[in-house]
């Protein structure tokens, strides 16, 4: 979190808000692509040059004269000796390749959708976890296109997308149980979560509704959903699979702070992401096995998730060197992300151990499509940040509240001059002094609405750190929603 009211700046390169490049590094000129990134101390970073053991002279190297030591007369061991030592030799190399061909046959057999992604049911067809509930069938049966739900609105509605009319549809309440909810949460990738089950008014203004058949003998529940232009009971399902949003300290929320320290339990869905026990980038509990980060922050050489440790609950970085971390099972950048530009700048972290929930350890709501945002919408930044300009990362977490920014302004000439694309936000304050800085990337942007707290963005870049005309970007989560649910589904 940053605090300054320094005067305009000219335009320079860029910071992806781990590294720094000052305003001024070169001559003003017009805003090009943020290419002029800082990168990460040199401590931060793994070896890149490999470490080779002393060379070994091959055959390719100098030959040595080999002499073969000459049989004793009469013992006819030059041809029997022989013989037999080539048997055995033939022997063990059919053995160990029959060996390793059965262990690469079972690996492959074992996890064959590894590396292309999801099996498409008893076909066995591997398709990207991309091409899974995107309105195209790939799948020979269309199983990729069957089994699709979401939640819509601030107030959750259930919505199962229908292969056949190609548009998504709300679930009436008539004839609903929670296992039906359980069975959704599964597949929106909540391996073992789910919340609460309730009916509501529907606000999405459907004409067209899913509807259970009871009488259908499939326990599965897209197998028993049909098309109705009615709903009974006049109510649709809202489904909650995990308590988000919530946080255990409301003391802040009324007053506006500018990069004051955070209390305990007041963001909880914030972590720290740590390299050689160093904090590096932030982010946000989604689930007990999930955090979402920026893309930026997983580059290489720290795309490999050994390099990662995770500290939750904690707001104190002194206090990290005590605490105990959660290592990193798997790091999944967007694959579209460009690191020139920092379009589709977030990543996931899923964890090898699962957090467990408490005061100060809860996960933040992802949006849900149809969630309206006003243009200078309040919204919340936090982060171990550098506190200014230069500064060092802050041993204390810090908060502060912003405003959104519309894209319209903060592509102006005067600001960001069209570099603002689709997948990024805005937020901060033209005039400067509140703003995400060094350290903060990767970390949250929240809302409230409806009192529940709503992840809208992660840290992306900025040009200095609370300059006038230069507010921070962030990730537009509000976008990658549906990407989110397919990575946790096709890895859950």
């Amino acid at each position: 979190m940053a605090l300054n009211s320094g005067s305009p700046p000219g335009v320079g390169p860029y910071y992806a808000n781990h590294g720094y490049q000052p305003e001024n590094f070169y001559p003003s000129q017009p805003a090009v692509a943020p290419s002029a990134y800082g990168v990460y101390p040199a401590q931060f970073y793994p070896s890149p040059v490999p470490q080779y053991t002393p060379r070994v002279l091959t055959h390719a190297s100098t030959p040595a004269v080999h002499t073969q030591p000459k049989c004793p007369s009469g013992t006819g061991c030059s041809s029997k000796t022989k013989k037999a030592l080539c048997i055995t030799f033939a022997l063990g190399a059919v053995l160990a390749g029959a060996a390793l061909a059965a262990g690469l046959l079972w690996k492959f057999m074992e996890s064959k959708c590894s590396v292309s992604g999801m099996e498409c049911g008893s076909s066995g067809t591997c398709i990207s976890p991309s091409h899974w509930c995107d309105g195209v069938s790939h799948c020979p049966s269309g199983e990729d296109e069957n089994r699709c739900v979401r939640l819509y609105g601030p107030n959750f509605i259930l919505q199962v997308y229908s292969s056949q009319r190609k548009s998504w549809h709300p679930v009436c309440r008539d004839d609903w149980s929670e296992n039906y909810g359980r069975a959704a949460c599964r597949d929106m990738g909540y391996k073992n979560s789910f919340y609460s089950s309730q009916e509501v008014v529907d606000d999405s203004g459907a004409t067209s509704f899913m509807k259970l058949n009871m009488s259908a003998s499939s326990v599965d529940l897209y197998k028993k959903l049909y098309h109705s232009d009615s709903c009974s009971s006049k109510t649709v399902i809202s489904l909650r699979c995990i308590a988000c949003g919530v946080t255990s300290n409301m003391s802040r929320q009324s007053r506006i702070v500018g990069g004051e320290n955070a209390a305990l339990g007041e963001w909880p869905w914030q972590v720290s992401l740590h390299v050689q026990d160093v904090h590096v980038c932030g982010g946000s509990i989604i689930s007990p096995e999930w955090i979402i980060t920026a893309a930026h922050c997983v580059e290489e050489p720290l795309n490999n998730p050994r390099h990662w440790t995770v500290f939750a609950g904690i707001l104190k970085q002194s206090y990290m060197f005590y605490g105990s971390g959660y290592r990193v099972e798997k790091v999944i950048s967007h694959p579209s992300y460009d690191s020139k530009t920092k379009n589709n700048d977030i990543a996931l972290m899923k964890l090898q151990t699962a957090l467990s929930f408490n005061d100060r350890v809860k996960p933040v709501c992802l949006p849900n499509p149809g969630m309206r945002l006003e243009p200078e919408q309040t919204c919340w930044i936090s982060g171990w940040g550098a506190t200014q300009e230069k500064g060092k990362t802050s041993d204390m977490l810090n908060a502060a509240r912003v405003r959104l920014i519309e894209p319209w302004r903060c592509n102006s000439r005067y600001v960001y001059n069209s570099l603002i694309t689709p997948t990024m936000i805005c937020a901060g304050f033209l005039q400067g002094t509140v703003d995400s800085c060094q350290g903060d990337s990767g970390g949250p942007l929240v809302t409230q609405k409806n009192s529940i707290w709503w992840l809208i963005g992660d840290t992306s870049w900025g040009s200095g750190c609370a300059k006038a005309n230069r507010p921070g970007v962030y990730g537009n989560v509000t976008v990658f929603t549906d990407w989110i649910y397919r990575q946790m589904r096709a890895n859950s």
